[in-house]
């Protein structure tokens, strides 16, 4: 049987660089995933905004090793985590779910395959003064790299 899928054509390259920029979103998945040097957090994201990019959705990690918590702690506050389970050390996998804010990522290319680069985080209620992403198609070049999350 032949089952027709739209979009099947479309490289992974192509698929990864239309998420460069800023997204409003809310945590889909989380799961925390070992590795003895570089243990990290793997998070599905679903866009809310732009609308343009509505019901898509784009994976990130986020490592947790000792020189890396920084960058977790930074996500974590950002979208609103429990004060109380972050003042303990702990990372509740379900509590991550639903959880909202604003990611700045692009496309990074490591050993022949592409991958998503978290390079940012704010809070929800800073989505209407971040920069949005382009329409889908739009050259990304026209992103503004000025505002530092």
């Amino acid at each position: 049987m032949i089952r027709k899928l739209p979009g099947l054509h479309i490289s992974a390259i192509e698929l990864a660089h239309d998420f460069n920029g800023f997204f409003l979103v809310q945590v889909e998945y989380a799961a925390y995933r070992w590795h003895p040097q570089k243990p990290f957090l793997v998070v599905r994201f679903g866009i809310l905004e732009p609308e343009a990019y509505l019901k898509r959705s784009f994976s990130g990690r986020i490592y947790c090793s000792e020189r890396a918590l920084w960058r977790l702690n930074w996500f974590l506050r950002d979208f609103g985590y429990d004060a109380e389970l972050l003042g303990r050390d702990q990372v509740d996998e379900k509590a991550l779910l639903h959880l909202r804010g604003v990611v700045r990522t692009s496309a990074t290319r490591f050993r022949g395959g592409s991958y998503q680069s978290l390079d940012g985080f704010a809070p929800a209620s800073e989505w209407e003064t971040v920069p949005h992403a382009p329409s889908p198609g739009a050259d990304a070049e026209g992103n503004s790299d000025d505002l530092q999350l």
